[in-house]
């Protein structure tokens, strides 16, 4: 009888560990699918896809509060999706070149 341990042990297995590199790409991969798992944020990314927004515009195309708008462009911007550029006393968002290969790569797989 084999041990339960001796199961998972596997002598013949041809493949290799991933690479730091591959390790550095998972994690990257990773972050930006959590930002994505939102659908506010994602509604965000494809509002902003249209052209740069303040947070009041971007209040009222998604009906939510400006507290709950200003928190997923922090974390979108975290994330290296958006940036922001103040014109006047508003500050404009829009997307950055990763977030817009995102929204093509999200338009692509839908």
């Amino acid at each position: 009888m084999i041990s339960y341990e001796r199961m998972f042990i596997y002598k013949h297995c041809r493949c290799r560990s991933i690479s730091k590199q591959e390790d550095i790409l998972l994690v990257a991969a990773e972050n930006t699918l959590k930002l994505l798992a939102v659908p506010a944020r994602v509604r965000l990314l494809l509002l902003l896809s249209r052209g740069a927004h303040c947070v009041c515009d971007l209040m009222t195309h998604t009906k939510m509060s400006q507290t709950l708008v200003s928190h997923h462009l922090a974390d979108l911007m975290s994330g290296g999706l958006v940036t922001n550029k103040r014109n006047g006393k508003y500050i404009d968002y829009s997307l950055t070149a990763r977030g817009k290969r995102i929204i093509l790569l999200i338009r692509t797989i839908t």
